[in-house]
């Protein structure tokens, strides 16, 4: 039983973790030497700064994404930011459409193979994984306060995710559910797939689900609690 336990465990996509701040390290540890960030070549600088506003965002979170922060991590003049990008605002977009490109793909990928209901809780998994593994860019992908969405990339790029999340719900009930224009039962359909699993990708980064977990049969893992929470009927609000 123990073995089993630790091969489960061992086998999980979704970790038992809580999210990985970056306001908990000393400044000092966070920083990184501008020498340590990717050389560019000439005429690549917008690609570099986006690479390094990255790095700065998952080590410093996004209290910590700043134009200056941005510019020294990738080595260049605290003007070039804002030359690629006009102001803050313009390079967090920019940042965020990559962060939706690479989402979108991930879940596109966990699509690609096994019956519909094998495809939905890879998708799933997809979902939590990126979240996992890029905290300070998923973060970001849902500060709606702190991003242009007018802009043609970032709005290219949220618009084609919520299309395959539309497309992957009207899998899972076998009928094709377009991403704008939608019944308001397909509506609830989509609206309850992403918040049980937007809201379990919350909980998770912030390790409130350890005190579920640590009540579960030995041996259960995240990705257990995951898939049973998928499969679980639950409970319906009541409705007048």
């Amino acid at each position: 039983m123990a073995r089993n336990a630790k091969e489960n465990k061992a086998k999980s996509p979704i970790r038992t973790t809580a999210r990985s701040s970056a306001a908990k390290k000393p400044v000092a540890q966070r920083r990184s030497r501008s020498s340590d960030a990717t050389p560019y070549h000439h005429g690549d600088l917008h690609d570099a700064l986006l690479k390094a506003a990255e790095r700065v965002l998952e080590r410093d979170g996004l209290p910590g994404l700043t134009l200056r922060a941005v510019a020294r991590e990738a080595g260049v003049s605290h003007a070039a930011p804002t030359h690629h990008f006009g102001d803050l605002t313009g390079l967090v977009s920019e940042l965020a459409a990559i962060g939706y490109r690479h989402f979108s793909a991930a879940m596109l990928a966990g699509r690609a193979s096994g019956t519909v209901q094998e495809q939905g809780l890879a998708a799933a998994r997809a979902y939590v994984a990126f979240a996992q593994a890029h905290p300070g860019m998923y973060g970001l992908m849902f500060r709606a306060e702190r991003l242009d969405m007018s802009r043609p990339s970032l709005h290219e790029a949220s618009d084609a995710a919520f299309a395959g999340l539309a497309r992957g719900v009207g899998a899972s009930r076998h009928e094709h559910i377009a991403a704008d224009a939608m019944s308001l039962e397909q509506g609830g359909a989509v609206a309850r797939a992403w918040s049980m699993v937007h809201g379990f990708t919350m909980l998770l980064l912030d390790g409130r689900l350890i005190a579920i977990l640590q009540r579960l049969p030995k041996g259960t893992t995240m990705d257990q609690l995951f898939e049973a929470m998928l499969k679980s009927p639950g409970p319906r609000p009541p409705v007048s």
